[in-house]
């Protein structure tokens, strides 16, 4: 815990040093959310405000005033009420927020409208997530009109309102040893997951049940949330790029995909195999696969510090496009076919995105609209994928309803890259290998 909360104060020292003194910024915490009647949704603390508090209850606000004398990091919370400590559990309460999460002063969160407003003066500039929750905005904005009514009383309120979402999410972007960490943990988690799942499939499963298995494995090993909704998509169901309902029978011949990550410590992974129902790829299907995962490891050969965004992605449509020409599924001249983007009705999503707290974490990926560079610290999925629609009457019959996606979670490091969910199986041999030794035992 104290290793952790050294973490916490390094990351606060950075951001009050961005904000400056005579400035002040403002985060909320994540709200509640009614599922329905008097039930509410798992509670998930905002990735923003967790970063730099580590406090995970709701109806919280944090706020930095670098320079302050009385202290820098202010937190207004819940007060301990024996009463919800009985029906939900004990919360923090102002003595626990001082000290277990080192606030300078921990203020009631229902005497926030009396004192924020004071903290808002004679401040130069207002840091908040601007448009992230659209009625804290507004309570910000009638806040520093309150202090702007005061003007005559020589008091000023700031006169700029910036978004804090740059300051944070460059800090977000390249993770510290700790978080790599964690994200090394949900990654092994789900690694296994994925592995227990290949082992589990077979003809006449349903999705759900695969599913569930997954689900299960993640909160045996203490990973009690997904990152997102597994997608878990047998035949036909593996062409559709978000699909979730996961709920038809896997049927004998077919392959599956499974997209599914766990999160842990607030921390992300993300991680999909394709693989086959029976444990044998047919000709068609491993044809189509090998040539996925040779354009995954091209892919992966880019992430190098140095590298641009964009290297990994002009990889993978080259070796699919060069691919997809010797199957017989496009035909004409490779740089040609690039050029015109003839590949996107089988592949039409980009091969990564940025991962973190968030499994499409945050971060800008192009500077002065230029792609930007790869630095060591930063993780990324890469995630190449082929969807032959059923439909795609342009193509030989024996293509059509194949659905295939590869994709690990890539850290950047000093000397080149590090997958960290390599773990999983994907090599033919090695998920034919997998599934047989199942059957057998």
């Amino acid at each position: 815990m104290l290793k952790e909360q050294k973490e916490f104060a390094r990351r606060r020292k950075q951001f009050l040093r961005m904000v400056g003194v005579g400035n002040i910024a403002v985060i909320a915490s994540a709200s509640i959310m009614q599922r329905n009647s008097d039930v509410e949704f798992p509670f998930r603390q905002n990735s923003d405000f967790f970063y730099l508090s580590g406090f995970d209850e709701p109806e919280s606000v944090i706020v930095f005033l670098p320079g302050r004398e009385q202290g820098e990091y202010v937190l207004f919370c819940r007060e301990f009420d024996e009463t919800m400590a009985l029906w939900v559990g004990a919360s923090a309460g102002l003595e626990g927020a001082a000290e277990d999460f080192a606030v300078d002063d921990a203020f009631p969160i229902d005497d926030i409208d009396d004192i924020l407003p004071g903290l808002l003066e004679d401040k130069e500039r207002l840091y908040f997530p601007m448009g992230a929750q659209p009625e804290f905005d507004k309570q910000l904005m009638d806040w520093s009109q309150q202090v702007r009514g005061r003007s005559r009383a020589g008091v000023s309120a700031p006169a700029e309102f910036i978004s804090s979402d740059h300051l944070l999410h460059e800090m977000r972007l390249i993770k510290s040893a700790q978080e790599i960490k964690h994200m090394k943990k949900a990654a092994k988690i789900s690694v296994a997951a994925h592995k227990r799942a290949m082992q589990f499939t077979e003809a006449g499963v349903n999705e759900y049940q695969i599913d569930a298995e997954i689900k299960h494995h993640f909160m045996s090993n203490g990973a009690k949330s997904e990152a997102y909704p597994a997608i878990v998509g047998g035949g036909l169901n593996g062409c559709v790029l978000h699909y979730t309902q996961n709920n038809a029978k896997l049927n004998d011949g077919d392959l599956l995909l499974i997209d599914a990550g766990c999160e842990w410590e607030n921390y992300a992974s993300d991680i999909t195999r394709t693989f086959p129902v029976n444990g044998v790829f047919s000709d068609e299907q491993k044809a189509l696969y090998q040539l996925v995962l040779d354009a995954q490891y091209a892919a992966i050969e880019q992430v190098q510090p140095g590298n641009h965004w964009n290297d990994p992605h002009d990889a993978t449509v080259k070796v699919l496009t060069k691919g997809l020409v010797k199957l017989g599924l496009l035909k004409g001249r490779v740089p040609t076919l690039i050029k015109n983007e003839a590949y996107k009705p089988y592949y039409m999503h980009r091969t990564g995105h940025w991962l973190g707290m968030d499994v499409h974490d945050v971060g800008d990926y192009k500077i002065d609209k230029q792609w930007r560079l790869l630095e060591p610290g930063m993780v990324l999925t890469v995630e190449p994928g082929l969807y032959i629609q059923p439909n795609a009457k342009e193509v030989d019959k024996k293509w059509r309803g194949i659905g295939i996606r590869i994709e690990d979670d890539v850290l950047v490091t000093k000397k080149g890259h590090e997958v960290l969910t390599d773990g999983a199986p994907k090599e033919v041999k090695d998920i034919e290998s997998l599934m047989e030794k199942a059957r057998v035992a």
